[in-house]
């Protein structure tokens, strides 16, 4: 046990690391391309390339692990993604960002299908869930972390870039130092988009929805910060404060779900996210300064969309497809993702930066709306056919094979395809 312990702390902390990297990366390059005059549709579209790169990563990653095994897949993707920073400070030029953060989206999510083979080889079933709960917490406070390191060193110079490539080679250390039992063999997820949709059209739409948030407010949140008038600390405190309150709000709100109509609670989020948006919206043409607290009741009510939808899909299926279905919606939102930061750099590019907001409030606006037209045509969901809520991390990290909710096919009744044994004859 002491063993089992010592090992997850290893790969825990190598995640953090990672992920401290990765948040201060976000950062430093929407800074450093405000800095470089790059407009926000360019910034949008450098951000997009990293969320494609993430996608097309969740199915070039299981294909190259298949091929030369975990720990020689593992060492190239790592060696990638540190050099990536590097490189962004070597030539600033908006084509060549683009395909460095395109590589290193398809790097990053590589890294994380290994590392949480990883801890899934580690953690017992009995405990899978409890090891789910930490990786998410480490996750979220590397993510604020990491916004307080653009406070170190000059923002526009070389030093954050290399913080980034130091942090993911130490990253490196404790988790390829663990002595891990080989995990089982990752397999490419199929998406049906057609087949998602028939079995639950408002976590297909929440899915996306949530992808479009997220990922405008990691590559493009700094530049809203910076061209309202934020110093490098109001920048920091910002983004920290949106990490926080998503990280805080999930576990009341979805507790709260378990009990009652989840598609309410839904909606109740997403009318919240509108009011809050259209606030911070004001604010950030007057009192920059209260940006900061409302930032933690946005993020809350902003970040819980994705869990919400991925539980209310969960409601709606056979515990049988909870992994096709739970991919499924990654995928989702990891497209939802890919095009976000477009949008939004389009919309603030015309209408100033504090139009952010106006584009959380758009997205929140249409999503609310549609929960309301699936409110009235479908009856909710009998409270013991509910599945428990998961807190969910606000990026698109390939947590499938740690949720809790996922069947474990050594559990009796399930095959080794995932699907309900067939009952004995009586």
């Amino acid at each position: 046990m002491r063993d089992l312990k010592g090992h997850l702390v290893a790969i825990l902390s190598g995640v953090a690391m990672l992920i401290v990297g990765i948040s201060l990366l976000f950062s430093v390059v929407g800074l450093r391309a405000g800095i470089a005059d790059f407009s926000t549709v360019v910034t949008g579209l450098i951000t997009s390339a990293y969320f494609a790169g993430y996608v097309v990563g969740v199915y070039f990653a299981p294909a190259l692990i298949s091929r030369v095994g975990h720990i020689r897949a593992f060492a190239a993707m790592a060696s990638m993604a540190s050099t990536m920073p590097i490189l962004h400070a070597l030539w600033v030029d908006p084509w060549f960002w683009g395909l460095l953060r395109l590589v290193t989206g398809m790097c990053l999510v590589g890294l994380y299908i290994v590392i949480e083979s990883w801890l899934n080889t580690l953690a017992p079933t009995h405990q899978r869930g409890r090891v789910f709960s930490i990786y998410l917490f480490v996750s979220f406070m590397a993510l604020a972390l990491g916004q307080w390191l653009i406070l170190v060193g000059d923002s526009i110079g070389f030093v954050p870039f290399a913080m980034v490539s130091v942090l993911l080679s130490f990253a490196l250390l404790p988790i390829t130092l663990a002595p891990v039992t080989q995990p089982d063999a990752v397999e490419a997820p199929k998406l049906s988009i057609r087949s998602l949709w028939q079995a639950t059209p408002l976590g297909v739409s929440g899915a996306f929805a949530s992808g479009l948030i997220s990922s405008a407010f990691f590559g493009l949140g700094a530049v809203f910060a910076q061209r309202i008038g934020f110093d490098s600390t109001g920048v920091a405190s910002f983004m920290a404060a949106t990490i926080v309150g998503g990280a805080l709000f999930q576990w009341p709100v979805g507790h709260f779900s378990d009990r009652i109509d989840r598609r309410v609670v839904l909606l109740v989020a997403l009318v919240s996210a509108v009011v809050l948006g259209v606030v911070g919206y004001g604010l950030a043409l007057s009192w920059t300064w209260a940006l900061v607290p409302l930032a933690v009741l946005l993020g809350g009510v902003l970040f819980t969309v994705y869990g919400l939808s991925v539980a209310h899909a969960n409601d709606m299926v056979e515990v049988s497809r909870t992994l096709e279905i739970t991919g499924g919606l990654l995928l989702v939102h990891g497209i939802g993702a890919a095009i976000g930061p477009t949008l939004a750099g389009v919309l603030m590019d015309a209408a100033g930066p504090g139009s952010l907001m106006l584009y959380f409030v758009a997205v929140c606006a249409v999503l609310a709306a549609y929960t309301v037209v699936r409110i009235r045509a479908v009856a909710p969901v009998a409270p013991e056919n509910k599945v428990d809520y998961v807190i969910m991390g606000s990026g698109i990290e390939t947590t499938l094979q740690l949720d809790p909710r996922t069947p474990d096919p050594s559990i009796p009744g399930y095959t080794d395809s995932g699907t309900p044994a067939a009952p004995a004859a009586t």
